[in-house]
């Protein structure tokens, strides 16, 4: 545990608005660092700004940096960034309630077929809504004669396989619990209360899945993770969803399954990332994309920022750090 008998300091994007720098507790040292800083700055404790590329352009500035506090839950890129002598914590729970809502959000909007009555509103047609039935016979490979025709589908009752039980994961449970839906839960390893199976169990659970929520880490054991053999086993007409990482998803696979018909996606993230406007996936059918939207809402920041400042409180009284992601080398 950090102990000096200087004002601990604390160094904080100089961007952060002057309301949420007031979040932080009494009895230390800030630094607003600016995000193209001149030269070297001395803190002992690091609160990132949220994107990557900010991050690594202030790092090589930064001296004496013990302790990083992200104000995203995914840390991947700060962690390499750092090394393993900065002990990482993320901030868990800062967007887990905006990332499930758009989660349930996007499930509905494909299942209601949103997308589609949005092109009809743009075009002032009406009479195409008939062609919502078609589209659910294509996507299902179902061609029995429909009386009254189908113009959605429903949420109750699917069968929704969550691929990720952390916060976020458990946030959109508690949203998709309501609607009568079938939970199945993947994380990294298994647990018994929830019942939760190991990731190595994934292929053998797609099959049954009209749902598939990705929401885990980006690792090197996560890369890939979805790829053609994946996206073969499960059902047709399916509906993918990924608040994760881009590069979980076998880009190239997901276009070829798209285009060929067997799923649906909803996808926040992309691999690559941004998606240049000539990629390929703009074009798929049955796919709905926002660029990386999901945990972006006016209720982030603060929420964040009093996550980091109570990781400031504990260093101040001593007290161990919580959503430790790496544990630095002891002084």
């Amino acid at each position: 545990m950090m102990t000096t008998m200087k004002p601990l300091r604390v160094g904080y994007p100089a961007a952060l608005a002057a309301e949420l720098v007031a979040l932080f507790p009494q009895g230390i040292e800030l630094v607003a660092i600016p995000s193209k800083p001149e030269g070297t700055i001395e803190i002992d404790v690091w609160v990132p700004p949220p994107a990557a590329v900010l991050g690594q352009r202030v790092w090589p500035h930064l001296l004496g940096v013990k302790v990083a506090l992200s104000l995203m839950a995914g840390t991947e890129w700060l962690t390499e960034l750092v090394g393993p002598g900065v002990t990482v914590c993320n901030a868990q729970g800062a967007h887990s309630i905006s990332t499930s809502e758009w989660t349930l959000s996007v499930i509905l909007a494909m299942l209601k077929y949103l997308p589609f009555y949005g092109r009809l509103q743009q075009a002032g047609d009406w009479p195409s809504r008939r062609l919502a039935s078609q589209t659910y016979a294509e996507i299902h490979d179902d061609h029995r004669a429909q009386f009254p025709p189908i113009l959605q589908e429903e949420l109750h009752g699917k069968r929704v396989l969550i691929v990720g039980y952390g916060d976020i994961g458990q946030h959109i449970e508690r949203l998709l619990m309501p609607f009568g839906v079938e939970i199945t839960r993947v994380a990294r390893s298994a647990r018994t209360e929830p019942r939760v199976h190991p990731v190595q169990e994934l292929d053998g659970l797609l099959p049954g899945a009209e749902i598939v929520v990705l929401i885990l880490p980006h690792t090197p054991a996560t890369h890939g993770l979805i790829g053609a053999a994946q996206l073969a086993l499960m059902p047709q007409g399916a509906l993918l969803v990924n608040a994760a990482r881009g590069p979980i998803v076998q880009t190239d696979a997901l276009v070829a399954a798209l285009n060929a018909g067997r799923i649906r996606a909803a996808l926040d993230v992309t691999d690559p990332e941004p998606l240049p406007a000539e990629h390929p996936l703009w074009q798929c059918p049955n796919l709905l994309i926002t660029p990386h939207v999901a945990g972006s809402t006016p209720e982030f920041s603060p929420r964040s920022v009093r996550i980091a400042a109570g990781q400031i409180g504990r260093l101040l009284r001593g007290e161990a750090l919580v959503n430790v992601v790496q544990l630095g080398a002891p002084e």
